[in-house]
């Protein structure tokens, strides 16, 4: 463990906040400005319909200018659990909702700088409830794609983050497993 010497906010926003420790590690270096990215808790739903077809999004991502494929994802509000966080926002984002709803894994996108965790979940079962209710920001486009069609995206980098390939590539190892068995 490292022992925080003092800590100050260099930045605060809804989004995110950005905290400037000095820190002794557990050899005894000092490091004086080591910087910690705070988010919220971060969530994400692994959506299959109930023909048996994944809820898939398509849109533009700023930081590398590329529109991506995406499976749906979205931050907790204060105080909101992450499964009710799940179901909103795929609700909001893709008018999907219902289904049977379990937690698939907890994951830390880069646990040496960001304090928060991204809680992956598999919705099986899902149908079309409402049209989307996007946010003024979001340009989503929705699909329903096969397993084959999913799979296809993922090894041609075209689902291109980090804390939605791990829950995926999870996904598809436990089904092909239990397949091939």
């Amino acid at each position: 463990m490292w022992f925080i010497r003092h800590s100050e906010y260099i930045y605060r926003s809804r989004w995110l906040t950005v905290r400037k420790d000095a820190v002794q590690t557990d050899k005894g270096v000092d490091i004086d400005d080591f910087y910690v990215l705070e988010y919220p808790t971060w969530v994400n739903v692994i959506a299959i319909t109930q023909e048996g077809k994944f809820i898939i999004e398509q849109q533009y991502r700023h930081g590398i200018r590329q529109q991506v494929f995406e499976i749906c994802a979205g931050a907790c509000e204060s105080g909101e659990k992450p499964m009710d966080a799940a179901k909103r926002e795929l609700l909001e984002e893709t008018g999907f909702g219902g289904g049977k709803w379990s937690l698939i894994g907890k994951y830390a996108a880069n646990p040496n700088t960001m304090n928060n965790w991204c809680y992956s979940f598999l919705a099986e079962g899902v149908y079309r409830i409402q049209k989307p209710h996007q946010e003024p920001t979001e340009n989503i486009l929705v699909h329903q794609l096969s397993t084959k069609e999913v799979l296809s995206l993922m090894q041609d980098g075209k689902i291109a983050e980090g804390i939605m390939l791990a829950p995926l590539w999870q996904y598809y190892y436990e089904h092909s497993s239990s397949e091939n068995t």
